[in-house]
């Protein structure tokens, strides 16, 4: 719908420091630059530090999160690079298989904001990576920021989803157990 409003959420607040990583594929420079301005200037406004980090293509940004959530210590992070359709179905695959990735990674407790763009043209990529536009940079990483601050209101990671290490027992509704 053109003109359309869009409404943001304020930044949440942090009582205890956050720290984010931005992992970006540099493919289209003049656009990875906009968006890694745009986040940025969102985590600073936030008070949260973070580090950034490069990798080739928008295939690998999912494998160095993957990465770094397993590793690392950091609170979030934000996804960043452009994927532009071309003329063959390697447009198809990069977006969709970067997408579930990353999907995939937050399911299983990733704070993370998605800011891949997937476009048609060079000119819709610098509309959305604009900082004074459309600002997807700085729109990821306050997801990440978001998603931040629910996990840490709910208590914080509890590991994978849908798994548990044997001998973990379960409170079941009666008051028993299951172990």
């Amino acid at each position: 719908m053109a003109g359309a409003s869009h409404y943001t959420l304020p930044l949440p607040r942090f009582d205890k420091p956050v720290k984010l990583l931005i992992v970006v594929a540099p493919y289209y420079r003049d656009i990875a630059d906009m968006m890694i301005a745009g986040a940025r200037a969102t985590l600073d406004e936030a008070g949260a530090t973070h580090e950034l980090i490069e990798v080739p293509g928008a295939l690998e940004v999912p494998a160095a999160i993957g990465q770094a959530h397993r590793m690392a210590n950091f609170d979030g992070f934000v996804a960043l690079g452009c994927v532009i359709r071309g003329e063959t179905t390697h447009y198809d695959t990069v977006c969709n298989d970067s997408s579930r990735a990353l999907t995939l990674l937050g399911l299983q407790g990733a704070c993370l904001g998605n800011g891949i763009l997937t476009v048609e043209t060079i000119e819709q990529a610098i509309v959305r990576a604009d900082p004074k536009d459309q600002n997807k940079g700085g729109g990821a990483a306050a997801a990440a920021l978001h998603l931040i601050a629910l996990q840490r209101r709910w208590g914080g990671a509890r590991g994978t989803v849908g798994f548990r290490p044997a001998g973990d027992s379960v409170l079941m509704a009666d008051g028993g157990s299951d172990a």
